[in-house]
């Protein structure tokens, strides 16, 4: 393979595969299917006989049972051949609620498996993978994390129960600092040769890491799904339907942030117009109840969405409701 076998289309037009979208179209297709499953098996450090051998792609909406609840059709929902379920959702922004919304999600998944007149022997693992582009937890320093159900004192496994739930979470801004400081050895490892692919392409910095891509070409040399995703990748960056789908996701993905960013600042100035000494950190959420209606009391004032409430609060819609009955 020579050294530009990678490379047939401009990198700057390649799509940003961070985008929930475009995620999803390249790994959630059944023409991908063997990518997608190569990318499990490295997240989940799958060998041997537990090695993921086969999945199916399962079209499931785990939210929606609120108002303001996020709608999940852009998660990658599949089932592999011993019955496991897995959920991996793409995060491009961060959300003050991502804990809760992840336990909730994996509890929709893992009931949607019982059947009427079957017991809960019958429930199987479940598994959810969320990949950030922002940090998530501030006091950990290594970009895959893995939870599971331990017991408080002596930190052992709640077993038998313990296996079906699995909680993954990988921060790209940790795994590409450790990239860069030299700290992996993508060669060696299969999930940094993916996670490099995810991360090559900056789309709200406007901005391609050639030096990612070098590291790719050289080593796609060894690694023939490599260069099927990243002949994918080319081809949907080209495809006009799928480049006008994934634009507008991601405009709208942009237009969240920025409405959530002018609402908590709109908080901030009537709290501080109003000489509320505590203005700045009602503003920013802190977190504690009593901050948080207060900061919902300004946003409903000035006559702001409830849906964007509830995103900059954490305050449920019939909370909202409430508070606006009463005000």
């Amino acid at each position: 393979m020579n050294q530009q076998a990678l490379r047939r289309i401009p990198l700057h037009k390649l799509i940003d595969l961070k985008v929930d979208f475009a995620f999803k179209q390249l790994f959630g297709s059944e023409r991908n299917k063997h990518i997608t499953i190569v990318f499990l098996n490295a997240i989940l450090a799958r060998t041997g006989r537990d090695t993921i051998k086969e999945v199916t792609f399962l079209n499931e909406e785990l939210g929606g049972q609120y108002d303001g609840d996020k709608q999940s059709r852009l998660d990658l929902l599949v089932k592999t051949q011993s019955g496991e379920h897995i959920n991996i959702e793409m995060q491009l922004s961060n959300q003050d609620d991502m804990m809760k919304r992840t336990l909730y999600y994996w509890s929709r998944l893992f009931a949607k498996q019982l059947e009427k007149g079957k017991g809960y022997r019958t429930l199987l693992p479940t598994i959810t993978i969320n990949i950030c582009n922002f940090t998530v937890f501030n006091d950990l320093s290594h970009y895959h994390t893995t939870y599971h159900l331990y017991e408080d004192a002596e930190l052992k496994r709640l077993r038998p129960i313990d296996d079906v739930l699995e909680v993954h979470f990988i921060e790209m801004n940790k795994f590409l600092k450790a990239w860069h400081d030299k700290k992996l050895q993508p060669l060696d490892d299969i999930l940094a040769r993916w996670l490099l692919l995810l991360g090559m392409v900056d789309a709200r910095k406007e901005k391609v890491y050639t030096e990612i891509y070098e590291e790719l070409e050289e080593l796609a040399m060894k690694d023939e799904n490599l260069i099927d995703a990243f002949g994918t990748w080319e081809e949907l960056s080209q495809t006009p339907e799928t480049r006008f789908a994934y634009e507008m996701r991601l405009k709208a993905i942009i237009d969240d942030e920025a409405r959530l960013s002018d609402a908590k600042d709109k908080g901030i100035e009537l709290g501080e117009e109003r000489g509320i000494e505590k203005g700045i950190e009602i503003g920013k959420a802190a977190g504690r109840h009593e901050e948080r209606l207060q900061l919902a009391k300004n946003f409903l004032a000035l006559h702001v969405e409830l849906e964007t409430i509830q995103q900059a609060t954490g305050l449920s819609i019939d909370e909202l409701e409430k508070l606006k009955r009463h005000m």
